[in-house]
């Protein structure tokens, strides 16, 4: 099963907004970003990496969801055991593929982005993100009470 792992917020102030979430829920900065696509702060529970990010050209901040590029909620990230098996799903599901990252491997940066329903931005990797939780492995879904 993937896991919840990676948040990305789109801000004009992504000190601003970092401090604000470090200062409100206590949560750790775990690293600073600066490539072609963004600017930005990762923030950490422990648990979730969180991106809090100021992307440099509308292209990058445009959630390919009709809107353009608006503030807040950017995109979110799993991190799965099994990325073959994801993108197959992925593909049955009618997800959209977007775009893949070569470099992700040795950066903590997604691997490839899709878009799901809605239009929502969604991010898998099997290298996860800064501060970001491992799945355990060969985890199972949890039963539920009318299995």
């Amino acid at each position: 099963m993937a896991k919840l792992r990676h948040i990305a917020l789109h801000t004009p102030d992504p000190e601003g907004t970092a401090e604000f979430y470090k200062r409100v829920f206590d949560m750790v900065e775990v690293g600073r970003t600066d490539s072609p696509i963004a600017k930005g702060i990762y923030l950490s529970d422990g648990t979730i990496n969180m991106a809090v990010l100021r992307f440099k050209t509308p292209e990058a901040a445009d959630r390919h969801d009709g809107l353009g590029p608006v503030f807040g909620l950017h995109h979110f990230g799993f991190w799965v055991e099994n990325p073959d098996d994801t993108r197959r799903r992925l593909k049955e599901a009618g997800a959209e593929y977007r775009e893949s990252r070569s470099e992700a491997a040795t950066t903590s940066f997604f691997e490839e982005k899709y878009k799901g329903p809605d239009g929502v931005m969604l991010d898998i990797t099997a290298h996860g993100w800064a501060g970001a939780k491992p799945p355990s492995k060969g985890h199972q879904k949890e039963k539920s009470v009318n299995d």
